[in-house]
């Protein structure tokens, strides 16, 4: 009667053999996770945010800031942030839409709801006190009235998106504090800093470890 034990063996060296991992296999695992690490990233947060957005409405604040400052009235410093903030609402929108269709990113998931939710609420805030604070002749306090709520959204909203968000608030938040402490004369300068440093620095920041 014939072996058949070396028939087994050959086998089992032949399935031994594809089963054993190939000597590529770190590099592959690497690439798994670094594909699951992407996936859970865009699951779960706001990647969407644009930096270049950022940087184009941080240049049209510091010429704002340059246009209210040659204002002869109360009303007409105003009106020119005011258009400004349309403007730069503006700018966010298109560019968060460019920079997700171009990467393939959603841009009404659930994170991205969740960052709205955050933000929305101190805008709002801010719309009403501008109006009440305008309206007593209070305007010296707006400047440290819109960027702390700014900050205090971006910090809240952008805990769902990628990380140096929430830093970028914090950031809005100081130059509000200092504009608090600051002479009422320097507001308009102190909205300069914020909205259009802050927004330059981060937005370069931003495009150049997200994206754009």
């Amino acid at each position: 009667m014939l072996d058949s034990r070396p028939h087994r063996l050959r086998r089992f060296h032949r399935s031994s053999a594809a089963s054993r991992p190939e000597l590529d296999a770190p590099s592959n695992l690497a690439e798994d996770l670094r594909f699951i690490r992407d996936t859970m990233e865009r699951a779960s947060a706001f990647t969407a945010v644009s930096g270049w957005g950022q940087v184009i409405s941080g240049a049209t604040a510091l010429a704002a800031a340059a246009v209210a400052a040659q204002q002869s009235s109360a009303f007409g410093w105003l009106r020119v942030w005011l258009a400004e903030g349309i403007v730069a609402v503006v700018i966010g929108l298109l560019a968060c839409t460019w920079k997700a269709n171009r990467r393939g990113l959603p841009l009404f998931s659930g994170p991205a709801r969740k960052v709205a939710l955050g933000l929305a609420p101190p805008l709002v805030a801010g719309a009403f006190l501008t109006f009440v604070l305008f309206r007593a002749g209070l305007q010296a306090a707006l400047p440290a009235a819109w960027l702390l709520l700014y900050g205090a959204g971006i910090m809240t909203g952008g805990a769902y998106s990628v990380s140096i968000v929430p830093v970028m608030g914090l950031c809005f938040m100081l130059v509000g504090s200092l504009a608090v402490l600051g002479p009422a004369a320097w507001g308009n300068w102190f909205l300069a800093a914020g909205f259009g440093g802050l927004h330059i620095i981060f937005g370069f920041l931003i495009a150049r470890r997200h994206g754009g």
